[in-house]
């Protein structure tokens, strides 16, 4: 990373666009309808995983455990020393489990947008959500580190998500991701996303009510950013992602073109031309592969930011509670005793 401007810190790789569901939010399978029988060959995979040279992978899609030789690609990754967290509605987690093996370096990472109703409408499928919770069970029993992804759309309440965290962490989940939905312009119901202020407001009231040693999966300079706490520039070019048509230009959420090669990726686009108030597309765009990103090279610039996320996120409790500092430098008091955001 030394004397280079641009660096990946995670790298997303999508062996197929195809998937066995068609969430309401998930842009992915429309976006790439004209190729969505194509895959990845494990060669092209470990290839584009070496350029990129990413300490952590995540495997997404598509769904990653419909590939045929997604094991293979899982255990040759992982032999590179590399952390690998592979994404999956967990439909095929029985599959999963007997081609990719428990390994420190590997965790699943199971798709919950909330509890039973909640998730199975996001999925469009009944009966969705007590397979995830049954693969958690199962995956945990085996061995296996497993973490969760939750998407926030509009429309819900935050109790469901107290109850939801508090139920995967007492199940032993490693860690819970959480995010607001990004408006894909292919997705025809612009209604179920949050705008910024409203993402800012649903997240400050699940982080109050959340109980005391809930880990989320997510650093916690972003969780400051999510209920406003903290204000970032993106920087997606930490997390470049690489599917079948190529490198996405500029990142996960937006393709204006691929690239051919992770260099060209990273010298060919203009990374000022995108962010809020430089794309539209950007202006509620609050998530973690643009951001999480951003808190990290804060800390590595700032020894005092670089402590503080250390403390918060090694310390019991103290992923969202603590004290984080707001945009103009301020201590912030800790989320328990900020005053309640009216529903």
């Amino acid at each position: 990373m030394r004397g280079r401007k641009y660096f990946p810190l995670t790298m997303i790789l999508e062996p197929l666009e195809a998937c066995n569901l068609t969430c309401t939010g998930c842009g992915r399978i429309r976006e790439y309808e004209p190729i969505i029988d194509r895959r990845l060959t494990v060669e092209e995979c470990l290839h584009a995983v070496e350029e990129c040279d990413a300490p952590v992978v995540s495997v997404a899609g598509g769904e990653p455990l419909m590939h045929p030789q997604i094991g293979e690609i899982v255990a040759r990754i992982i032999r590179q020393k590399r952390f690998v967290y592979l994404c999956t509605n967990a439909l095929l987690y029985k599959n999963g489990m007997k081609v990719i093996r428990p390994s420190p370096y590997f965790a699943f990472v199971v798709h919950l947008d909330g509890l039973r109703r909640t998730h199975d409408i996001a999925v469009e499928r009944e009966g969705v959500y007590d397979v995830a919770i049954k693969a958690i069970e199962e995956m945990r029993a085996a061995g296996y580190r497993v973490c969760t992804n939750t998407t926030l759309f509009s429309g819900n309440q935050a109790e469901e998500y107290h109850e939801l965290f508090a139920m995967l962490n007492d199940m032993g989940v490693e860690g819970m991701m959480v995010t607001p939905g990004f408006q894909y312009k292919e997705v025809a119901h612009h209604d179920i996303f949050l705008q910024r202020e409203e993402a800012q407001s649903f997240f400050r009231r699940i982080f109050q009510g959340c109980k005391d040693g809930v880990r989320f999966y997510n650093n916690p300079l972003y969780l400051d950013f999510l209920q406003g706490k903290r204000d970032y520039t993106c920087t997606q070019w930490t997390t470049p992602t690489f599917t079948p048509a190529g490198w996405r230009k500029p990142c996960y959420l937006i393709a204006d073109g691929h690239a051919s090669t992770h260099e060209e990726l990273m010298t060919s686009v203009q990374w000022d031309a995108y962010g809020l108030g430089r794309d539209p597309r950007c202006d509620t765009c609050m998530m973690h592969c643009g951001f999480e990103g951003s808190g990290i090279l804060e800390a590595m610039s700032k020894p005092g930011v670089f402590l503080e996320l250390v403390a918060r996120s090694v310390l019991p409790g103290r992923r969202v509670r603590g004290f984080g500092r707001s945009k103009n430098g301020a201590e912030e008091q800790k989320a328990t005793q900020e005053q309640p955001v009216a529903q």
